[in-house]
C-alpha cells in the first residue's frame, strides 16, 4: 500500500478553524446553494438529507448508522459557501 497524502483542503479545512458549527447549522447552510448536479430542484437542499435518511431508515431500519450516513452524504457541499468549487 502506498501512504495517504494530505491533500490542500486537509491542510485548510482539517483544523476545522475555518468556522464551527453543528449538523443542522450545516444543514441549513446547504439550502443557501444552488446544487449544480441538480439546479432544477425547487425544494431545499436539506429536505434532500433528510429524505434521503427517512428513505434509508424505512429500507433498513437496523442499520442506525447508514440513516446517518443518509443525512449527511451532502454535507461537504458547504465547502462551495466558502470558495471551494462544486
Amino acid at each position: 500500500l502506498s501512504p495517504r497524502v494530505a491533500c490542500p483542503q486537509s491542510a485548510q479545512y482539517g483544523s476545522c478553524s475555518l468556522r464551527k458549527m453543528s449538523v443542522m447549522e450545516a444543514l441549513e447552510l446547504l439550502d443557501q446553494l444552488v446544487d449544480e448536479s441538480d439546479p432544477d430542484v425547487d425544494f431545499p437542499n436539506s429536505f434532500h438529507a433528510f429524505q434521503t435518511a427517512e428513505g434509508i431508515r424505512r429500507a433498513h431500519p437496523d442499520k442506525d448508522w447508514f440513516h446517518l450516513v443518509g443525512l449527511l452524504h451532502d454535507l461537504g457541499k458547504v465547502l462551495v459557501l466558502f470558495g471551494e468549487p462544486q
